[in-house]
């Protein structure tokens, strides 16, 4: 270890650390542009300029290494007068954007502006023009004036995505960010440029000019695009998702995610489709009905068939609380053994960076939890196949993706009842005798499972009028403080959905059953108390970074039956 001294301060730290990592370690941080922890040094911006003792010039904290007995100053007046130098530089043809630019108040540049420019600018000539509005791609938009040569963008295509697309041209103040001849900056991960673009310089073409940062709240959540279980950021206004952004998890994703997740994943919460009410089939048609007679409609239709008659599956994309409550209701209301769920494999789509061939977020999790065949039970292919051969006459089907798949339906359809949970309507839902509107990923509290055992807190960020009426006085405090804005919220939150273990509680009551959970945090508890691989977790422990699965002993072998 080397003993160093920043800013009158010693630590021990790693010889084999700059002195930019090293005081960040320590909680001091080094203003910097073109540094980033995870890709190499490029040290051009100059901005992470320290004083050294015993060196007679000052140093670029993100390429010195640390050295013992070294000392380093951060702020003295020679610093702080080359940092003021280099603001001013940046900023000499740099358009006085900030009241257009979509980066306010997330803007590095900006910041530095305020902490450490003179606050007025002593060029007088004409600025050096370059193009602005310059599409990239179809996600991504370049304004190139705004660019500060940092090359972070760059090096991430060349580093982390492994396919170079960004480059520069040109010479002195007229240098350029382009993309090579013939090419879109396409990559599966390219909008992450976004992200650790340090000024305005490249945008979302998605995203562009619909909201402010300061007017929208963000969400810790994790993506639901496939197993890998990539923690972001999910960004509302006036209850629609406008954006997702990743979240900083080493043991995940690092800094990044893929383009689908940030993109694909939110549309179907924000879609004009959603099912803002239940269905039940009245007169050979669907029509609108109550939560109470939905609810009602399920039981009794249940009720008229024997054990064996009847099968359910879960879903992959339900959350731990939501698989362990269908699981319970599958063996503990309605006595039957066949109980699965499907995998959602693209086969080839997986890559060596983060995108996963298991589209769904928890196919890890149901397994863990119980949603799987018992003993002498059906797995997902044989429920499918007695359906054919008309041994299965009533299913429960809580993956709504299956309602979407033409070859499935077909089998489905085939049924004597059928109740479904889903998102919006479709092909499936025209064939089901109840229909039962589900919350999502952003309308619910949960965990999911990812594909290496990580257990990850998901948390809502959109209001239903379910979780409307389920926020306590202290929530409703809380919310009280955006006023006329959390009015709008509610009224343009017209759906009506419910979580899975809520919905299948209710209807598990009109079976004679008491499932007594008032929220997922007292299913997790449950599941935590029985179930192995969950023993001793909670929401508090899991915190916003996870936790491991219990593996020490073989999987899912101590859940009851």
């Amino acid at each position: 270890m080397a003993k160093i001294t920043v800013d009158g301060q010693s630590f021990e730290v790693d010889p084999k650390l700059t002195i930019i990592q090293a005081a960040r370690d320590n909680g001091i941080e080094i203003p910097h542009f073109c540094w980033h922890p995870a890709l190499s040094v490029a040290g051009n911006c100059r901005m992470c300029l320290v004083e050294v003792e015993k060196t007679p010039k000052l140093a670029i904290a993100c390429s010195t290494q640390v050295s013992d007995g070294m000392v380093v100053q951060t702020a003295s007046s020679r610093v702080l007068e080359a940092r003021r130098a280099v603001m001013e530089f940046l900023l000499i043809n740099h358009p006085l954007d900030c009241p257009i630019c979509d980066e306010a108040g997330e803007c590095k540049l900006q910041d530095y502006a305020y902490a450490h420019s003179i606050g007025s600018s002593r060029f007088e000539e004409d600025k050096v023009h370059k193009p602005k509005r310059v599409a990239l791609s179809s996600l991504i938009m370049l304004d190139t004036e705004r660019c500060i040569m940092c090359s972070r963008c760059v090096r991430f295509c060349d580093e982390i995505a492994k396919k170079p697309q960004l480059t520069f041209t040109q010479r002195g103040d007229h240098v350029e960010l382009t993309t090579f001849p013939g090419e879109e900056l396409d990559n599966p991960y390219s909008m992450n440029v976004i992200d650790i673009c340090p000024v305005g310089a490249l945008t979302s073409r998605e995203f562009r000019f619909k909201a402010r940062v300061w007017e929208m709240s963000a969400t810790e959540t994790v993506c639901p695009g496939c197993a890998r279980g990539c923690n972001m950021n999910t960004w509302v206004r006036n209850n629609e998702i406008l954006r997702q952004t990743p979240r900083y998890n080493a043991g995940v994703n690092g800094f990044w995610m893929c383009d689908y997740g940030r993109l694909e994943t939110f549309r179907s919460v924000n879609a004009e489709s959603r099912i803002k009410s239940p269905l039940v089939q009245k007169e050979s048609a669907l029509g609108e009905a109550g939560w109470d007679e939905a609810v009602a409609h399920a039981a009794s239709g249940f009720k008229t068939f024997r054990k064996g008659e009847l099968a359910v599956l879960g879903s992959a994309f339900d959350t731990n609380e939501d698989n362990y409550v269908i699981r319970k209701f599958a063996h503990d209301v309605l006595g039957t053994k066949n109980i699965d769920f499907r995998r959602h494999i693209a086969p080839g789509s997986d890559d060596d960076l983060l995108i996963r061939s298991d589209r769904a977020p928890n196919s890890r999790g149901a397994v863990e939890v119980g949603v799987r065949p018992a003993e002498k039970g059906m797995g997902f292919d044989a429920i499918l196949q007695g359906v054919v051969n008309g041994t299965i006459k009533a299913m429960y089907v809580v993956d709504d993706v299956l309602l979407t798949m033409p070859d499935i339906v077909q089998v489905l359809s085939r049924l004597e009842f059928l109740v479904v949970h889903a998102t919006a309507e479709n092909e499936g839902t025209s064939i089901a005798d109840v229909v039962l509107p589900a919350a999502m990923y952003a309308e619910k509290n949960g965990t999911f499972t990812n594909f290496e055992g990580r257990v990850q807190r998901i948390r809502p960020s959109v209001v239903t009028l379910d979780r409307e009426r389920s926020l306590d006085g202290y929530a409703m405090s809380r919310l009280d403080r955006f006023g006329s804005q959390f009015d709008r919220w509610l009224r343009g939150s017209k759906k009506d959905a419910r979580p899975t273990w809520r919905i299948v509680s209710g209807i598990a009551a009109l079976m004679g059953a008491k499932f007594k959970y008032q929220s997922a945090e007292e299913v997790f508890d449950e599941i935590a108390a029985r179930v192995e691989a969950f023993h001793g977790m909670s929401y508090k422990k899991i915190g916003n970074k996870g936790l491991p699965l219990n593996v020490g002993k073989p999987a899912h072998t101590n859940v009851p039956a």
